[in-house]
């Protein structure tokens, strides 16, 4: 419940001359992204630095990891702005608390899902449904800006293909001096980062702006600017938080909830890499829950873990959360030392800084190599990337978490079956792939290799194959299960039938090498009778023998195949061989 009395102990005025020159570092970076992320989030700019002051203390506090830095997110950022826009405008008084109450509620679900223990629910979520998230959301926050990067008017609110029409039909109304003022931003913003990549390139562009601004007369040619911030602490926003409006916003505030955690212990993880550092996903769904809960109650929106802050806390040598603690100190200071640090930039430099956060949300390097690598993964992307441009974004994670889930269990549904043999020149005669290695198989015992779950979704693929086998005349069939973890109800019965089945047909289905809680399922005593203890074994080889043991299958045999199988059966009569080189 106290994780931070874990490091507090190891403070020493070293680790503290450390973290607070990585706060330093850090507000200098949260500054410029405070403001931008507020302008996606549909928010005024000092929302975004309320979010860079609060959460990051909290979950630095409560959290696993010593270098994770949260605060808002262009991801979470844009998430926010498409729920709560769904549900009343952007200009509308009832925004604002409608997004605190999105965070608070968030911030519950995140806090309840790591009391619980359940961190491991983030697994489940693939990484390609999130680079596929992430990088139609970066094509949404790029369109949402294009009306401040060209200075025309464009509805605030409506689907992607709306917006982009919208803009298209109102290109004759660019104005020129949005633009000028925009490019200079852009231009800086990319300079600094290929000549100075180590500056904070963000910051040095929206001074760029500014300074572009002022000598067009930004204002004076009807470029609109952000405006100071209001100097003082976080107000207290609980009266703020709108109970009536829970039910519209509960599905968007699980999609906030998850998509923010995902983000988080990600990055929490990647980083403990390379610190070596152990990461409890538990811990910090607690973590970012509490900071979301305390961040509503004054003046904060949704936070989540950001990946460039942590990457520069982590290479500024911060040792301890208490990094974290100082950035927001220092933020804190500028916002009530300088309120007008914003009062003189224009909204198209806001709009540049935002199109270069969009360009880096998006992971080429992870694009192609899905694409390059797997077509189903490829499916995915599309799929999640396509619902981001043209659904609600919180259902563009849930279809594609649900074609994700839906083509693992496809995948799981027809677990690797193929037909395998001795190999007789290796010592123990191991089972290898009988096809492949141009092994002789015995035309009376089929033997099959299974790879994977035998559960309620693959029994009729395993069904289907020992159907096959029956029509083809064979009546035993011996299963080889190293690759089975485990056996279900359903597929115990399916298995069971088939036992009684071969039998039936004067065979018999046999089991070998399945792992313990698999054979645990077998045997059953629901099963037990049907399958026969005497027909699993341990290995193939006492699996082959026990075949040959009640079955005259050798002397029956005008092939003779599979010679080994006569060495395999202990006091069996020798039976006639073929020609050398064909047994």
């Amino acid at each position: 419940m106290l994780p931070f009395l874990a490091w507090l102990p190891g403070v020493t005025g070293r680790t503290l001359r450390a973290d607070l020159l990585a706060g330093l570092t850090g507000a200098v970076i949260v500054l410029p992204q405070g403001v931008a992320y507020a302008l996606i989030a549909g928010l005024p700019p000092e929302y975004g630095l309320y979010t860079a002051i609060i959460p990051p203390v909290i979950a630095g506090l409560f959290g696993s990891s010593r270098h994770l830095v949260s605060g808002p997110t262009a991801a979470i950022s844009i998430v926010v702005f498409s729920v709560v826009s769904g549900v009343v405008p952007p200009d509308s008084p009832q925004f604002i608390p409608y997004v605190l109450t999105l965070t608070f509620m968030a911030g519950v679900i995140q806090f309840l899902l790591g009391l619980v223990r359940v961190g491991t629910l983030v697994n489940f979520i693939s990484h390609t449904v999130v680079v596929g998230f992430t990088t139609g959301a970066a094509v949404v926050i790029a369109a949402s800006q294009l009306r401040h990067f060209f200075g025309v008017e464009l509805p605030s609110t409506g689907s992607f293909p709306a917006t982009v029409a919208s803009f298209a039909s109102s290109l004759g109304e660019t104005n020129p001096y949005a633009v000028a003022i925009g490019a200079v931003t852009l231009a800086s913003a990319v300079l600094v980062r290929i000549l100075r990549p180590r500056w904070p390139g963000l910051l040095i562009a929206m001074v760029a702006g500014s300074l572009a601004g002022m000598l067009l007369g930004a204002e004076r040619h009807g470029v609109a600017l952000v405006g100071a911030i209001p100097g003082e602490l976080p107000p207290p926003s609980l009266h703020l938080l709108s109970f009536q409006a829970m039910p519209e916003l509960a599905s968007g505030a699980l999609a906030v909830a998850v998509i923010a955690l995902i983000e988080a212990v990600a990055i929490a993880r990647a980083v403990g890499m390379q610190s070596r550092q152990r990461i409890d996903g538990n811990q910090e769904f607690i973590g970012q829950g509490l900071s979301n809960i305390v961040g509503s109650l004054f003046s904060c929106y949704a936070a989540s873990g950001s990946f460039t802050r942590t990457g520069a806390n982590y290479e500024a040598g911060a040792r301890t959360p208490l990094a974290a603690v100082f950035a927001a100190g220092i933020l804190l200071l500028v916002v009530l030392a300088v309120p007008g640090v914003t009062a003189y930039l224009p909204m198209p430099a806001m709009a540049a800084v935002v199109l270069v956060i969009a360009w880096n949300l998006v992971d080429f390097t992870r694009l192609r190599q899905i694409v390059r690598v797997s077509r189903e993964e490829t499916m995915i992307l599309a799929v999640t990337f396509l619902a981001t441009l043209l659904l609600d974004l919180e259902f563009a994670i849930y279809a594609g978490v649900l074609l994700s889930l839906l083509l693992f269990l496809k995948r799981s549904a027809r677990p690797y079956v193929v037909a395998v043999a001795p190999m007789l020149d290796r010592p123990g005669m191991p089972l290898r792939n009988a096809a492949k290695r141009e092994l002789p198989e015995c035309p009376q015992l089929r033997i099959l290799r299974v790879d994977g779950p035998l559960f309620f979704g693959s029994a009729d693929h395993i069904q289907g194959h020992l159907a096959r086998l029956t029509e083809a005349g064979y009546r035993h069939v011996l299963l080889e299960g190293s690759g089975v973890e485990f056996v279900d109800v359903a597929a115990a019965e399916m298995l069971a039938q088939e036992a009684e089945r071969f039998r039936s047909l004067g065979g018999g289905l046999w089991f070998c090498s399945f792992k313990d809680p698999a054979v645990a399922t077998l045997r059953h005593p629901v099963f037990r009778e049907a399958i026969g203890d005497d027909h699993i074994h341990s290995s193939p080889q006492r699996a082959i023998a026990a075949v040959f043991s009640v079955t005259p299958l050798c002397a029956e045999c005008q092939r003779r195949e599979l010679t080994a199988c006569r060495r395999l059966t202990p006091g069996a009569d020798a039976a006639p061989t073929r020609p050398s080189g064909q047994g």
